[in-house]
């Protein structure tokens, strides 16, 4: 099977990946259950690189349809150390315009979907460390190219995940707001907590492409996101494009050893048949 070092997995607006060469579709089997889609492998920048559209192509999943095991198992089937997740979030916040990036390092969870967000179950008990969510070291280093590519990209902030699929409500929005939370998403926290599961050094790159609706004249709608999202692909591909020689170089980072104290089962405990359906997360505990 094809390896890569690196994965992107792609929300609203970001399908493909341009500059990729050696390109091809393939389906990777999960004891999840399918991925939102086949994986795009290839090279880019001349390393290699696995892609996956997280709503399919076509866009044909709603947020709370994303299946966030399969998908990062598959990625850590293909090999990721790493994996950049974009997404198009609404903004909380005055400073945070429309087609700007915000790198997040911190989620509030205001989902119901916390049992399709870890591995551990069935027989293996495991509570890793999430006080930092986000891998600081990916996180900077994109944060860094984004403004070197002339991005207008801000450092830090927390992502609230809400479930969808409908846009939030304007005194769900006015209280996010009101609580200095910085931007509005509906997909990201499930992948960045199976991704720590998985050891995989995990980063958002959150495009706003609206301001919710906390701002009276200003109503966030499927027209407008997908409209800023269009001016929003080319910049966000561009980052990724110049990060990826630079990730392939990081120096391993605590997230790729999250495990080594967050089990509590004892390994002679571990069910045959779970051991075998986290063999690709487990592997190298056993």
């Amino acid at each position: 099977m094809t390896r890569a070092h690196v994965g992107i997995i792609g929300g609203s607006g970001l399908y493909q990946m341009e500059g990729l060469t050696q390109q091809e579709w393939v389906t990777v089997d999960t004891p999840f259950g399918r991925p939102s889609d086949q994986l795009l492998t290839g090279e880019l920048a001349g390393e290699p690189v696995a892609f996956l559209p997280r709503h399919s192509r076509g866009h044909r999943l709603l947020p709370s349809e994303l299946n966030h095991r399969a998908n990062i198992y598959a990625m850590k089937k293909l090999g990721a150390s790493w994996v950049v997740g974009v997404s198009a979030v609404g903004s909380l916040q005055e400073q945070y315009h429309p087609c700007e990036i915000v790198f997040p390092d911190q989620f509030l969870d205001r989902t119901k979907a916390s049992a399709d967000q870890t591995f551990f179950g069935n027989g293996i008990v495991a509570h890793i460390g999430f006080a930092h969510p986000i891998c600081e070291e990916l996180r900077r280093l994109l944060l860094d190219i984004a403004r070197r590519f002339g991005a207008s990209a801000h450092d830090g902030g927390t992502y609230v995940n809400m479930e969808g699929p409908a846009f939030s409500t304007r005194a769900e929005s006015l209280t996010n707001q009101k609580l200095g939370y910085d931007v509005i998403g509906m997909t990201n926290l499930g992948e960045a907590k199976c991704a720590r599961e998985a050891e995989i050094g995990y980063a958002t790159m959150a495009m706003v492409t609206d301001y919710d609706c906390w701002k009276e004249d200003e109503h966030v709608s499927v027209e407008k996101v997908v409209d800023n999202l269009h001016k929003n692909a080319q910049q966000a591909q561009g980052i990724i494009r110049n990060a990826i020689p630079q990730i392939s170089q990081l120096d391993a980072c605590s997230c790729h050893s999250a495990l080594k104290t967050a089990i509590l089962t004892p390994s002679k405990d571990w069910p045959e048949e779970t051991k075998g359906s986290l063999h690709a997360i487990l592997s190298k505990y056993f």
